[in-house]
């Protein structure tokens, strides 16, 4: 069985991404391929993550200056959202695993959970939206590009879907190999794969 590396306990390894790009997925397979999550749990599954959402809450302190926890990290998974990223200060190494997806479909994701809570939203706020999804991506993207701490690899959630045995190697080779790649793409479940556009 795959274990986690004596090199991999150098570096922390974050999962990011929009939120609804596939980053819970994400979470689970490194899990199940040899990379702990930290995680409190506090977060519970439901409907629309039924294998629960792999968070630590004290991420969303990161703007406050809250990264004492971060040694609790070194040689686990946490999951960052994009947004959260330059929060991250740069006296750790990282290896960010960044989850792209169809912007329909992670808008029709979170119209789809907005729902099930009893909150609707309008085309025009999806427009919006999508627009300032666009802009933060292509930010983000070259922000990382200057960050010689944290070396990002970009992970299509179609892609993955579709050719999961490829996706899963790159991951893997990423992160300096020895995973379980098969239980890695066990975790992949396409019944999940809800919003398609």
């Amino acid at each position: 069985m795959a274990g986690n590396s004596p090199m991999r306990t150098s570096w922390i390894t974050v999962v990011s991404g929009l939120p609804r790009s596939g980053t819970s997925m994400m979470m689970a397979m490194l899990a199940a391929g040899g990379v702990p999550p930290l995680t409190d749990h506090e977060r519970r599954p439901d409907q629309d993550n039924p294998r629960g959402y792999y968070e630590f809450e004290r991420v969303k302190k990161l703007p406050e200056g809250d990264n004492e926890w971060l040694p609790l990290a070194l040689g686990k998974a946490v999951k960052v959202i994009s947004a959260l990223l330059p929060h991250l200060p740069p006296t750790y190494s990282y290896r960010v695993i960044f989850m792209r997806r169809n912007l329909a479909e992670v808008l029709a994701s979170q119209r789809h959970m907005l729902a099930s809570r009893g909150e609707t939203t309008s085309d025009a706020e999806d427009a919006r939206l999508a627009v300032l999804f666009e802009r933060h991506l292509a930010q983000t993207e070259r922000w990382l590009a200057t960050q010689p701490h944290m070396p990002a690899l970009y992970v299509s959630y179609n892609a993955l879907l579709a050719q999961p045995s490829e996706e899963v190697e790159r991951i893997n080779a990423f992160l300096g190999g020895g995973l379980d790649v098969v239980a890695m793409q066990r975790v992949i479940d396409r019944s999940l794969y809800r919003q398609r556009c």
